[in-house]
């Protein structure tokens, strides 16, 4: 896409700032990665070059949100998913935005939520977006700026770990800016979704039937779908979620309340976990604590999201800050789950040029 188009392309997708520097050129890749088990399998994922400026580019990794389709994924479908690593190439960085596995062209399910393959799909692809540049006369020069959005929020938070553990030395974690994610499934997301009641009700059976059935293929956390479903959805969920359903068909096809779709029984265990569920959740909501970021770290999430509470990014600073490191929150206002991306990613583009200008 020329200057001219790549403006009406953002303008298009909701992004009336900043202006792009440079048209673009949108690849898709499909690279070899692991999938839960460690066995070797392939993914897919948009790498987005800027149509001139420097031959030597640093690289802004996109990582996105909840996505029920294959076909949906930034590699394939010109949607949402594909707008923010855009207004990044636009600014004349590399973007480079997995598919995760079982999206887009990989096969197999989608292990939603989990950010041990979110990672290794990550930091696979980086690996051949580095390869496929060099072959298109252009260097990643290995400083990575991570950003994401609400499932790749906390999957942006896991990549930043492993950059800044050294998954790759060829990589560099240079900044993290991830938005709305869901950190904190076990104390933030499911106390606003059962507890206080604060979220979406038709939301939250749809978010946490997706999770239960992606984290019973992982962890097995019920032994049949009529353990944790009641009628008839104990039949319909573990279908719906094949990644073959389109995003309607799915949330058609959910109840309008998480207690209209659960078990009392399996209610009582979301919100009383342990064992095989208590684990799931978390391997998954550990992607703030336990390190301290070395490079600058800038949260972002609105108040009025009633899909990930704010409260996930909130328990994320005051991880970050127990561990030293002095993580600032922007709340960008009382507006809803899928306006806060563009609220934030201008400002988030804008941060990362004083960081690190392209």
């Amino acid at each position: 896409m020329s200057v001219a188009a790549t403006a009406g392309y953002l303008r298009q997708g909701g992004y009336s700032a900043p202006a792009p520097r440079y048209g673009v050129d949108q690849y898709r890749l499909v690279y070899r990665t692991v999938d839960a088990q460690s066995r070797p399998t392939t993914a897919s994922g948009l790498v987005v070059l800027p149509a001139g400026g420097a031959r030597t580019l640093h690289t802004v990794a996109y990582e996105h949100g909840t996505l029920v389709t294959r076909t949906d994924a930034p590699s394939v479908d010109d949607s949402d998913a594909r707008v923010s690593p855009t207004l990044f190439a636009g600014r004349g960085y590399a973007a480079v935005a997995p598919d995760y596995l079982g999206l887009g062209k990989g096969p197999g399910f989608h292990p939603y939520m989990d950010t041990a393959t979110e990672t290794t799909a990550s930091v696979d692809m980086l690996r051949a977006a580095r390869a496929f540049a060099a072959g298109h006369g252009r260097t990643l020069d290995g400083q990575v700026l991570v950003t994401g959005f609400s499932q790749g929020g906390a999957a942006a938070t896991a990549l930043a770990r492993a950059l800044q553990d050294g998954a790759d030395p060829r990589f560099r974690l240079s900044a993290l800016a991830p938005v709305s994610g869901p950190y904190d499934v076990q104390h933030a997301e499911i106390p606003a979704a059962l507890g206080a009641r604060t979220l979406d009700p038709k939301e939250a059976a749809f978010y946490l039937a997706y999770w239960t059935v992606s984290m019973n293929r992982l962890h097995r956390i019920y032994d049949a779908p009529a353990h944790a479903f009641l009628p008839p959805y104990d039949t319909t969920m573990e279908k719906l979620f094949d990644g073959l359903h389109s995003e309607q068909q799915v949330f058609t096809g959910v109840p309008a309340t998480p207690e209209g779709l659960f078990t009392a029984e399996f209610l009582h265990r979301l919100q009383h976990p342990s064992g095989a569920l208590l684990k799931a959740m978390r391997d998954n909501d550990g992607t703030c604590t336990g390190w301290t970021p070395k490079a600058p770290v800038h949260l972002y999430a609105a108040r009025g999201d009633r899909d990930v509470a704010i409260a996930n990014s909130r328990h994320c600073q005051a991880a970050f800050r127990a561990a030293g490191a002095d993580v600032p929150l922007t709340d960008v206002g009382d507006v809803g789950h899928f306006v806060s991306p563009l609220k934030a990613m201008p400002p988030v583009a804008a941060w990362f040029e004083r960081l690190l200008p392209a």
